[in-house]
């Protein structure tokens, strides 16, 4: 295979931006490709159109440098890495719609020797449609002289820069050469192992990586409704039990959200439906868990009486980042607004600067500053664990009902003890009002 010096990357989000951008500070010509001018338009002024930390760097780096730069329009390349959104459909079979109108894109710039890697998470079979897909468009090409390879993100949102640079990597290609030619472009930046096998194997190690992990998740969020009915501290519970040196239980939360967890292991569902009863039943249990957080707001909400102020805090799907792909909290703060009409609900969401699409057309919802949500609050609803959250003091929450679902007030030592003094009674009858 030629050499490969110019690169592009087929969806600019977070992901595919973070992708171009370290390729193009290792110096490679890298030309991102979005359906979204703003998108474009953002990369092109050396701009991040999303938190990321650290990539702002990299993207101004190199559109400085004149080695990334971002277009509407597919380019001629050496190689091609489509990462572009898979969702997944209302029987939750994967929307492989994205991926057929990149690989219909790449098709007509294609001369023959080139690479194309699909990296976005994908259903076992995904790479090989994808391929098929652009060999029906082009019959002049063969797999002979097409490289394609499946090579699945393994990054934490929040810690990308990092993580690309150190996390092993697995590359799957429909022939050895590809996943050879693979490995040799993800060498330029990657300085971890690269493990090669064949691509429905990489496309199934990256559901299963996920599965794996919501599997966990479902057990704690699970254990942290059995401990609320039992009168028990989950988060001690689980401090306890993870001493044991072979346990290892993760945290439980209001749900699970993301591009990954929430999604792919609907995939290996779909793929084998009578098989995966437990990776269905951990997928029901999460997508349960919000019914739960709303019964505990609506009991709070009969305590206090109404009108009440419910202060929400948290929209995206995890700490510190401003994604809310797939995100509980978006869902939860919906339903509480619309259930509870009489309610007025103030959101609070550090990392943007306007609701979301789903929450604005809720007239009783409105993004609001953490102080004065906190001051006008009766009821506080704590559904994602940033640090600023993590920061507020003790006194701010007293005399309000507190529901904690990230424990991050509610651990042994944590702020749920100061409250307890502030409001003159013992820790236990604190525990009884924040959610465990």
């Amino acid at each position: 295979m030629a050499e490969i010096n110019k690169v592009a990357v087929i969806g600019l989000g977070y992901i595919g931006l973070p992708t171009a951008a370290i390729l193009a500070a290792n110096g490679l010509t890298i030309k991102g490709v979005d359906v979204s001018q703003r998108t474009v338009d953002a990369v092109n002024a050396g701009r991040v159109p999303f938190v990321e930390p650290d990539l702002g760097a990299f993207v101004a780096g190199a559109v400085a440098q004149g080695t990334l730069s971002a277009s509407l329009e597919t380019p001629e390349a050496d190689a091609y890495i489509v990462a572009v959104p898979t969702p997944f459909n209302a029987d939750h079979s994967a929307d492989l719609s994205y991926i057929e109108a990149a690989a219909d894109k790449i098709a007509p710039q294609l001369k023959g020797d080139e690479l194309v890697i699909l990296e976005s998470t994908s259903p076992p079979g995904a790479t090989e449609h994808m391929a098929n897909r652009i060999l029906a468009a082009r019959p002049d090409l063969s797999l002979d002289t097409l490289k394609v390879a499946h090579c699945p993100e393994r990054v934490l949102p929040g810690r990308v820069m990092v993580e690309l640079v150190t996390n092993d990597r697995i590359v799957g290609g429909l022939t050895p050469e590809a996943a050879e030619a693979a490995r040799g472009l993800y060498s330029n930046f990657c300085d971890a192992d690269i493990l090669l096998t064949d691509a429905k194997t990489a496309e199934m190690a990256k559901l299963v990586e996920n599965s794996y992990r919501d599997v966990n998740i479902a057990f704690a969020n699970e254990l942290s409704i059995i401990s609320d009915k039992l009168g028990i501290n989950v988060w001690e519970l689980i401090e306890l039990a993870n001493r044991h040196p072979r346990v290892n239980i993760l945290q439980p939360g209001p749900g699970v959200g993301g591009h990954c967890i929430a999604v792919d292991p609907w995939f290996i569902v779909a793929a084998a439906p009578e098989d995966a009863k437990l990776i269905k039943q951990a997928r029901d249990s999460n997508d349960g868990k919000p019914n739960w957080v709303v019964s505990k707001v609506e009991k709070a909400l009969e305590d206090t009486g109404s009108p009440a102020t419910v202060a929400v805090l948290g929209l995206a799907f995890k700490a510190n980042i401003d994604d809310m792909r797939e995100s509980p909290a978006i869902g939860i703060a919906s339903r509480i607004a619309e259930e509870f009409a009489s309610a007025r609900i103030l959101a609070v969401e550090p990392h943007i600067e306007e609701l979301p699409k789903a929450l604005q057309d809720r007239v009783n919802i409105e993004l609001t500053e953490l102080d004065a949500a906190l001051e006008l609050a009766d009821v506080v609803l704590l559904l994602v664990d940033h640090d600023q959250f993590k920061m507020v003091p003790a006194n701010s929450l007293a005399g309000k009902r507190v529901i904690d679902t990230r424990g991050i007030w509610d651990r042994p030592g944590s702020a749920a003890g100061d409250v307890a003094a502030i409001n003159g009674m013992p820790e236990e009858a604190v525990h009884a009002i924040v959610a465990h």
